[in-house]
C-alpha cells in the first residue's frame, strides 16, 4: 500500500469527526503494512482539548502494541500536527509523519515551526507533506463554509425572534 491509501483512511476518521459536527480531521497509526490505531476529533464530543484525531490515534495505537514506543510506525494525518499533536508525535517516537493540508494558522510541523524536526530533542520524525491535500484541505473548508451558514442562519433567527 502507498501513502494515498493510508491518507484515504485518514480521511474516513476525519468524515466520522464531522458527521459529529467536530471538525473533520483524522488519524491513522501504520505498523508493518496494519493499522493499528485511528482516530478523529472528539474535543467538542468529550469537551476535552486534549481529544485530537492524532492523539486518539496514538494512544489507540500504544495500547494495540503495549507500548508507549512507537519507534517503527507512521503517522497519517488530514491536518498538519499542531504543537500539542507533535509534542505526543515526538514522546511517541514515532519516526514518519504524512500529513494532508497545511495549517498556517497552527501547524507545528513546517508551518509555523517545526518541532517535529527540532535537533534539540531526543528524537526527530520524517515528515512527508501534502498527500491528498485538496481532498483533505476541502473537508475543511467545507466544515467551515456549512459552520458559517449555520451561524449565520441562527443570527438571522434571532433577530427576527427579537423583532417579532
Amino acid at each position: 500500500m502507498n501513502h494515498e491509501t493510508y491518507m484515504r483512511m485518514a480521511i474516513e476518521e476525519a468524515k466520522k469527526a464531522n458527521a459529529v459536527d467536530e471538525v473533520p480531521i483524522g488519524a491513522v497509526v501504520v505498523r508493518h503494512g496494519a493499522v493499528i490505531g485511528r482516530g478523529h476529533n472528539l474535543r467538542e464530543s468529550d469537551q476535552n482539548p486534549l481529544m485530537h484525531a492524532e492523539v486518539v490515534a496514538i494512544n489507540e495505537a500504544s495500547k494495540a502494541i503495549g507500548s508507549w514506543r512507537l519507534e517503527d510506525c507512521i503517522l497519517y494525518v488530514t491536518l498538519e500536527p499542531c504543537v500539542m499533536c507533535s509534542g505526543a508525535i515526538v514522546m511517541s517516537r514515532i519516526p514518519t509523519v504524512v500529513y494532508g493540508a497545511h495549517d498556517p494558522k497552527g501547524g507545528c510541523s513546517g508551518s509555523l515551526m517545526n518541532l517535529l524536526q527540532e535537533s534539540r530533542f531526543n528524537h526527530q520524525a520524517t515528515i512527508i507533506n501534502g498527500v491528498l491535500h485538496d481532498e483533505c484541505s476541502q473537508l475543511l473548508k467545507d466544515f467551515f463554509k456549512a459552520l458559517r451558514k449555520k451561524k449565520s442562519f441562527e443570527k438571522m433567527n434571532k433577530l427576527n425572534n427579537s423583532l417579532s
